[in-house]
């Protein structure tokens, strides 16, 4: 059996560090075949290259996996070359002086294969779901057989058999110093159409949802460790058949003393499903509201409307459940009308936190995409290993987001634009705080003022 080297190449801190479950996920697969496998986190390693070019001396391994997680940060105000992928293509270069097979995936890569394959130089690609690829491609390679370039995207894999990741005790003791936050999967695939999504094309359209209580056992088993702090990273965590009420429920069954985040899409919701999510250890969400006028949540192909969302909100306050809504302005259908009545439906929510961004990020395959086709902004088959960002044809998006400033300038619980948002989250990080951070700026209107920690958290874990 082989030795297998694998890379999390993701090195974004912000909001948070967030766990390499991918790599962490196929690295148990290849171990439950015989393969013996190393998980390299370059975030945890101190983003050296010249470490891991020392790792890879003294493991001598005879394949690397280079898992890919992010293309860009969707921040058309920050996005104008393309770091990450350029990051990936100085990692593979150090793998290639060893001489070994690298075979690259990750959601990141799945979106631009043939591309990034070629930019980066890296031998073999997995699009999608990589378990049972990852272990036929080593087993081919073992064998001297030939093996396809690129792994094409496939049916996935049943709820019941996805696995639960090779957590690595290392790099749990450095994320859980440096953020406190673990995040967990209990469903793959996802049932909404939204006009911009990669997500059924990365997981398909078919929820496939793990058993509740293998999902309660990966809990359990990471408070052994410390974890106190969740996020379900599933693309929509209150799914329409009550697989994350199943979970809440076996969650307070076995007393699991955890507080969690997901994402949340805005919708009917009912004050009794709010109680027991937040006697499960809900503290708060972040929600998918993505449009801000029921023209353009119309136009990207939302399933609610904006009073719907308003709704959400208010009987997530009566709850005091912290809700930040991720917004996008300048989509399909918006005009400078729908920008102002979008600024003012932002500031009418009361208690939250508002992410608003400026522009989509366009990747193919997707009903946007083939809008900005057909609008000319973009040519049939162009590339997009360069962010490229759909913004609605006549609208001025200078001056947009002139008025997203002005708009927003008051409000601290308003993050535009993204970077300066992250400036005051890295402040509360200076502070000490730890965890998703952006829940520190509501304040409900019956509690006092949050106070900052009297002793800042101290990082005390490497995982070298």
């Amino acid at each position: 059996m082989a030795t297998v080297f694998l890379i999390s190449t993701n090195t974004n801190v912000e909001p948070y560090p967030v766990y390499p479950i991918g790599m962490s996920v196929i690295a148990g697969t290849l171990h439950a075949a015989g393969h013996k496998v190393i998980q390299y986190d370059m975030l945890a390693a101190g983003n050296s290259l010249e470490h891991l070019r020392k790792t890879l001396t003294e493991t001598t391994p005879q394949y690397a996996g280079i898992s890919i997680r992010n293309v860009d940060n969707v921040d058309s105000f920050t996005s104008h070359t393309n770091k990450y992928i350029y990051k990936a293509k100085l990692i593979v270069d150090v793998l290639k002086e060893s001489g070994i097979p690298i075979i690259a995936g990750g959601a990141g890569f799945s979106l631009l294969p043939e591309e990034i394959l070629e930019y980066t130089g890296a031998d073999y690609g997995i699009v999608g779901e990589g378990e049972r690829k990852m272990v036929d491609l080593i087993n081919r390679l073992e064998h001297g057989e030939t093996a396809p370039r690129i792994y094409g995207k496939e049916e996935g894999i049943s709820g019941a058999d996805i696995p639960m990741p090779r957590w690595d005790h290392k790099l749990l003791s450095y994320y859980l110093a440096q953020s406190g936050v673990l995040n967990v999967q209990t469903k793959r695939g996802c049932e909404h159409r939204c006009a911009y999504c990669t997500y059924p094309y990365l997981e398909g359209r078919k929820m496939r949802v793990r058993p509740v209580d293998e999902v309660a056992d990966e809990l359990e088993m990471l408070c052994k460790y410390g974890a106190d702090n969740i996020f379900f990273t599933d693309s929509v965590l209150n799914d329409r058949g009550g697989h994350y009420l199943l979970l809440a429920e076996e969650i307070i069954r076995r007393k699991i003393k955890i507080s969690w985040c997901g994402f949340f899409q805005p919708g009917p919701v009912e004050n009794d499903q709010l109680v027991l999510l937040k006697r499960s250890g809900l503290h708060a969400m972040e929600v998918g509201t993505d449009a801000t006028s029921d023209t353009t949540l119309q136009a990207l192909h939302k399933s609610f409307s904006f009073d719907e969302v308003m709704d959400f909100n208010e009987k997530c306050i009566r709850q005091r459940i912290p809700c930040a809504h991720f917004v996008i302005f300048g989509g399909p259908g918006e005009t400078m009308d729908t920008v102002r009545e979008g600024i003012v439906n932002m500031n009418l929510l009361r208690n939250c936190v508002v992410f608003p961004f400026s522009g989509i990020r366009l990747h193919e395959g997707t009903p946007l995409f083939t809008r900005a086709v057909k609008e000319g902004l973009i040519r049939p088959g162009q590339s997009l290993l360069e962010p490229f960002y759909y913004f609605s044809p006549g609208l001025d998006k200078d001056e947009m987001n002139a008025a997203l400033i002005e708009g927003f300038k008051r409000r601290r619980d308003r993050l535009f634009p993204p970077d300066e948002g992250q400036q005051r989250i890295n402040i509360m990080k200076k502070f000490g705080f730890r965890g998703i951070l952006w829940d520190q700026l509501i304040k409900f209107d019956d509690q006092p003022e949050k106070k900052t920690p009297s002793q800042p958290v101290t990082d005390s874990a490497h995982a070298d």
